[in-house]
């Protein structure tokens, strides 16, 4: 599930392209907001979300499955303590 751009607070400065690894954002132009050219290729890494400098402006929907796991592991963490 590819990143979510508010493109009314988008600033258009291109950070998130650059930041992204996967060039999920592939031929975006400079001054417009990005595009999501290859959504299948997101690793839901957080950095296109960490890069923005306007908070809250890119939200990632993190698949199912992987919802599932990060909510087993932080059951088996607070499990530990």
């Amino acid at each position: 599930m590819p990143p979510v751009i508010d493109k009314k607070r988008c600033k258009r400065c291109g950070q998130c392209t650059e930041a992204c690894q996967c060039d999920v954002f592939f031929g975006s132009k400079k001054a417009e907001v990005p595009q999501i050219t290859y959504p299948d290729e997101c690793w839901h890494c957080n950095a296109c979300v960490e890069a923005c400098p306007t908070k809250g402006v890119i939200k990632l929907r993190i698949p199912l499955p992987m919802m599932v796991l990060f909510k087993e592991a932080k059951i088996r963490k607070e499990g530990k303590k």
